[in-house]
């Protein structure tokens, strides 16, 4: 086991514990097991929704900085209580639904685009066994969730009754096909060099030398086809076009008000954390420090498995998950303020005719190269 994994104890046997404790006041098994249920779940959404209003913040500070501005500091020091005044903006603001809309339509639409990235979420990993789900197949059932957004997106703008929130679901249904088989080629690549569709394993795969280890090194096409595909898959900029303002006042949102749109809202930058960290995953090392651990530890005449250092490990861990993760976010965020929205056909043949072609190369590449050198590549 490794110090990660002595540190931080599994989702199994957290949930022993928990129903031992609330054995011990009288509880039967089956309605501890029942309690248990959803705190993983609440522990998930907390997560989502804190980076979510980590992002926000960085996103108005960051574009304030890129256009020589100041961004939000009234609110809270540094301004860092705006999103929260956002999003009980968007709490209090009336729920309107068209008179010739699709009522049923119109509410489920952003529900299926904000559920299936929330469940996503479940697979990512902060460490060894910091995770809500180690599941040996989380990297297909993070591509399976992903192509249910935009079903939501199609049956908001078509529910809409409105012809530019029709177009805008149309536009988001396309980019998303589109962009979703040179993602899953992409990641392919990197589950035949782990032999693994499980998240930790993937991680795990990289932490032998440090940063040399890491999966972007062996994959630098792979890394770039799946940055692009995600940020076209988060609908930004410069791949915004499901939303154009210039174009379609606001696209499939058009008609949305209140809480539906804060759904949309929420959805879009619950996704974008999302990909950077499935990004720093997959390709960055996960929680691993650029120098392994035990290098430094024995530098320092330290005893690795301490309790002391095993503590100090795991939190660098999760630093380092956090750190990586928001790297990724600044850059996204950069790119949305310096670079030019591309015309929705520039889209789609960046998608069929550039990077699908070269993610099939890069998915054949790999596989010689793991049968020519099967120790570096994972064989």
């Amino acid at each position: 086991m490794t110090v990660l994994g002595t540190l931080v104890s599994t989702g199994l046997d957290l949930e022993l514990s928990f129903n031992n404790i609330l054995q011990g006041f009288g509880f039967s098994p089956e309605v501890a097991h029942i309690l248990w249920l959803p705190l993983p779940m609440l522990l998930v959404l907390s997560a989502a929704l804190i980076g979510v209003l980590v992002t926000v913040w960085l996103e108005r500070k960051i574009s304030a900085a890129a256009q020589q501005r100041i961004g939000p500091e009234y609110a809270g020091a540094l301004g860092i209580l705006q999103p929260m005044a956002d999003g009980l903006k968007l709490l209090v603001k009336e729920d309107i639904i068209p008179a010739k809309a699709d009522s049923l339509l119109f509410t489920l639409g952003p529900v299926l685009v904000l559920v299936p990235v929330i469940l996503s979420w479940l697979i990512v990993p902060f460490g060894q066994n910091l995770l809500i789900s180690n599941i040996g197949i989380g990297i297909f059932l993070w591509i399976a969730l992903s192509s249910i957004q935009p079903i939501g997106l199609l049956m908001s703008g078509y529910a809409s009754n409105n012809k530019y929130s029709l177009l805008g679901g149309l536009r988001a249904a396309a980019q998303s096909i589109s962009y979703e088989i040179p993602l899953a080629l992409a990641v392919l690549a990197v589950v035949m060099m782990s032999n693994s569709l499980s998240t930790v394993d993937i991680v795990n795969q990289q932490n032998g030398l440090g940063f040399l280890s890491w999966n972007i090194w062996r994959q630098p096409v792979g890394f770039v086809i799946f940055w692009i595909c995600a940020l076209a898959e988060c609908e930004r900029l410069p791949f915004d076009l499901p939303e154009a303002e210039e174009e379609l006042v606001a696209g499939y949102q058009t008609e949305y008000a209140g809480m539906k749109f804060a759904l949309f809202y929420l959805g879009s930058y619950i996704n974008l954390v999302l990909s950077a960290l499935l990004v720093s995953v997959l390709y960055l090392g996960g929680w691993g420090f650029p120098i392994p651990i035990e290098w430094v530890a024995r530098i320092f005449g330290q005893n690795i498995d301490a309790p002391l250092v095993q503590i100090f490990t795991g939190s660098l861990g999760i630093v380092m998950t956090i750190l990586k993760t928001y790297l990724l976010v600044f850059l996204a965020i950069l790119l949305r303020w310096t670079t030019p929205r591309v015309r929705i056909d520039q889209l789609l043949d960046l998608g069929w005719k550039f990077l699908l072609p070269i993610g099939l190369v890069n998915l054949l590449f790999t596989a010689g190269l793991k049968l020519a050198f099967p120790i570096a590549f994972g064989g």
